[in-house]
């Protein structure tokens, strides 16, 4: 686990306080509109840091990781809009179930796996 230095805890309250998934440099943006003194590169590591750390979601929209806060220690998937990028948090039970019995077919253990399903929200959708 990494230290925790101020700027960390900056990156780390400054995407709590974001809605649905962000940027690095949306949230170095927003870090800097704000007074921060934050670097770039510090707002990259320290979000890639609490992803690993699963103290954030991370996925690939093209082709730029997008972070958003998430609940430490929970496995979720997600639905998320191509449009509007709101993000509902989904439980996929017959997923997990999937996931273990293809690993266990080939010998593996301890699988891990990321979901992440892409559509239009209610609202675009009417758009």
């Amino acid at each position: 686990m990494k230290r925790n230095t101020w700027q960390r805890e900056a990156v780390r309250e400054a995407l709590g306080e974001s809605e649905g998934f962000v940027s690095a440099q949306s949230l170095h943006a927003s870090l800097k509109g704000s007074g921060s003194t934050v670097g770039l590169a510090t707002v990259y590591r320290a979000l890639a840091d609490l992803a690993v750390e699963g103290d954030a979601d991370s996925l690939q929209q093209d082709g730029e990781s997008l972070y958003r806060a998430c609940t430490p220690g929970t496995h979720h998937h997600h639905l998320i809009c191509r449009s509007c990028g709101t993000t509902v948090e989904i439980a996929a039970d017959e997923v997990e179930a999937w996931a273990q019995d293809v690993a266990a077919q080939h010998g593996f253990t301890r699988p891990q796996h990321v979901v992440d399903v892409f559509g239009y929200c209610p609202e675009c959708s009417r758009s």
